[in-house]
C-alpha cells in the first residue's frame, strides 16, 4: 500500500496537519510528479503546487493507483482548470489529471441503450470536441457544450450548463472510478442533479460518459455553435486570464446583475479585477495571486449582500491551503 510518511507539515495559516506523502512508483504506468506547479494548468495562471500530480495511462492504471493509495490521502481531479482557484499553499495529496488518453469521443451503435444518437466520451474530452463530433455525425442537442470551457469529467460532476441546457438533459450514464479504485457505472438518475451540483462521491473521478442527442442537420448544428461562440465572444472576457462564471445564479436572479448593481464592475484588488465586460467574471490582469482573486470575490459577495440582501454562492472551486 502507498502510505504517507510519518513526517507532518503544518499549514501556515490554519495550522492543520497534512501528511507529506512518500509514494512508491511500483506498478504505476502513468506519470507521477512530486510538487507539481498547478498555475500553468489553470486558467487564472496563479496558485501553488500539487503535492503529487498523477496522469494515468488508462483507466486500469488509475484504478491500480487508487487501490494502493492510502485512504487517508486526499484525491482531487483536474480537467482544463477553467473553473478553479488554486490557493498559494498548494493542494495536499494527489491531483489526478486525465490527459490525451482520456480525450476521446466515439459514436455508439444505433440501438445501444435503447436510444439512438449516443456519444461515448472519455473524461478528458473537451466540450468543444464533444459538440464537434456530434455535428460531424448529424447529432443535435450538444451545441451548448461548445460554450463550456471544461472536460467531460468536470461538467458531468458539476452539471455544467449554458444557453438553456444542462448536462442532466443529455447524460445517459457515466463511468466513475471511486476513491478505493472500483470502477462503477452510474445512471443519470443516481447523480441526483441540481443546479451546478451532483451527488458524485468525494474523490470519485469521472473517466467516461454517454450522452444522448437527436438527429439534426450538420449545417444547422454548426450555425447554432457559431451563434453561441459569437455570443460568448461579445459578452465574456475570453481572452483574459479568468476562471469562467464566478458565482451561481441565485433563484430568480442573475449573478452578474447583482454584482453590477452593487457597484462592483471594474473593482480591483491588487492585479485581480471584476471584469468590466461581464461582471460575473474575475480576471487576473497580470500578476494577481490566488489570494487576491479569492479576496476580491469575497469582497464582491460582501457588497452584494449589503446592497441586495442576496448571499452569492461561489461557482468557482477554491482548493488547497491558504
Amino acid at each position: 500500500m502507498i502510505k504517507p510518511s510519518a513526517r507532518v507539515e503544518h499549514s501556515r495559516d490554519t495550522h492543520e496537519q497534512h501528511p507529506s506523502t512518500s509514494l512508491e512508483m511500483s506498478g504505476v504506468r502513468g506519470k507521477l510528479t512530486a510538487n507539481a506547479p498547478l498555475a500553468p494548468l489553470v486558467w487564472f495562471k496563479a496558485g501553488g503546487a500539487a503535492q503529487w500530480l498523477f496522469e494515468p495511462k488508462d483507466i486500469a492504471d488509475l484504478q491500480a493507483f487508487l487501490r494502493e493509495l492510502d485512504p487517508s490521502v486526499p484525491v482531487m481531479a483536474l480537467g482544463l482548470g477553467s473553473n478553479l482557484i488554486v490557493r498559494e499553499g498548494g493542494v495536499p495529496g494527489v491531483v489526478v489529471r486525465l490527459g490525451k488518453a482520456f480525450a476521446w469521443v466515439v459514436t455508439v451503435a444505433k440501438g445501444a441503450f435503447g436510444i439512438d444518437d449516443v456519444l461515448d466520451c472519455g473524461g478528458g474530452a473537451s466540450g468543444i470536441l464533444v459538440s464537434s463530433m456530434a455535428r460531424d455525425h448529424a447529432i443535435a442537442g450538444f451545441e451548448f457544450l461548445r460554450s463550456i470551457p471544461g472536460t467531460v469529467g468536470g461538467f458531468v460532476r458539476m452539471n455544467g450548463g449554458a444557453y438553456g441546457s444542462e448536462v442532466k438533459d443529455v447524460l445517459v450514464d457515466c463511468d466513475v472510478v471511486l476513491r478505493g479504485g472500483d470502477l462503477v457505472t452510474m445512471p443519470v438518475a443516481d447523480l441526483h442533479y441540481t443546479y451546478r451540483h451532483s451527488n458524485l462521491p468525494d474523490g470519485a473521478i469521472v473517466v467516461a460518459a454517454r450522452f444522448k442527442g437527436h438527429p439534426g442537420d450538420p449545417d444547422a448544428i454548426q450555425a447554432e455553435m457559431d451563434r453561441i461562440s459569437a455570443s460568448r465572444e461579445a459578452s465574456q472576457p475570453l481572452r483574459t486570464k479568468t476562471g469562467g462564471s464566478t458565482f451561481k445564479n441565485p433563484p430568480g436572479e442573475k449573478a452578474w446583475e447583482l454584482v453590477d448593481r452593487a457597484g462592483c464592475r471594474g473593482l480591483t484588488l491588487g492585479a485581480a479585477q471584476v471584469s468590466e465586460k461581464h461582471t460575473n467574471f474575475l480576471i487576473n490582469t497580470g500578476t494577481a495571486s490566488s489570494a487576491d482573486i479569492e479576496a476580491l470575490g469575497e469582497e464582491v459577495r460582501r457588497r452584494v449582500k449589503d446592497n441586495s440582501g442576496v448571499e452569492l454562492e461561489w461557482e468557482i472551486q477554491r482548493v488547497g491551503r491558504k
